[in-house]
């Protein structure tokens, strides 16, 4: 008990102001969730799992009684989003390295014309239908920021899990309004985190397209049985 209120109350000086602990901790496993799954890693998945705990805790604001800037029940919301499809990711990526000759948990491939189309839709419409209930909850405005960062963090967290290539740009996008809110609300280590992010998913995008079509292009090699003959 003493551990978690200690988890709770922990602030980080800086300047004038402080960073709330759990918000620097959340978004360093965040990191190292993103790097595992640049690399394909399937402890990306419950690495991130404990990132988006804590950063729940975060973006409730008040609801925990901490001294949060600011309750964004878009980022709230996107973090319960992000265990249960990262769960999803963890079981998917799970079955794919043990299927996997390679012994990679996922083959990156670009999720094709059809299923593009279907992505910006569905960006665009759930952005327009969450805005007025963020609004509802109170959300920080720009409401519909904080929804275009919540539907764009879904379709991207379950682009990962199929091993779109395309996920990556798509995180890009969410960076792109994510970073001015967070910084407005008052969130400036998510806020700097999500800077660095934007750049970091550029990189794991060419990544994936370089791991694309060299694995596409090279066949996989299968162990002998031991004593076969060769």
């Amino acid at each position: 008990m003493d551990f978690l209120r200690w988890l709770f109350e922990a602030q980080i000086p800086v300047g004038g102001s402080a960073l709330v602990l759990r918000e620097v901790l959340g978004n360093i496993f965040g990191l190292a969730s993103a790097l595992g799954g640049m690399r394909r890693k399937v402890w990306a998945w419950p690495v991130g799992i404990l990132g988006n705990l804590l950063l729940l805790t975060v973006f409730l604001g008040n609801v925990f009684g901490a001294a949060a800037p600011a309750t964004l029940w878009g980022q709230a919301a996107r973090q319960v989003m992000f265990i249960g499809v990262a769960l999803y990711g963890w079981y998917r990526w799970k079955q794919g390295r043990e299927a996997n000759a390679r012994g990679t948990a996922v083959v990156p491939g670009w999720a094709g014309t059809k299923v593009r189309v279907a992505l910006l839709g569905a960006m665009v419409a759930g952005t327009a239908a969450l805005t007025p209930l963020f609004d509802a909850l109170g959300s920080y405005p720009p409401v519909w920021a904080d929804a275009w960062t919540f539907m764009g963090s879904l379709l991207a967290t379950y682009g990962m899990a199929r091993g779109w290539t395309e996920f990556w740009l798509i995180w890009v996008a969410v960076d792109i309004v994510g970073v001015p809110l967070l910084f407005s609300a008052g969130y400036y280590a998510s806020a700097v985190m999500y800077l660095f992010y934007g750049f970091f998913t550029l990189a794991g995008f060419f990544v994936w397209w370089r791991a694309d079509k060299r694995e596409r292009v090279e066949p996989a090699v299968v162990p002998a049985a031991v004593g076969a003959a060769p």
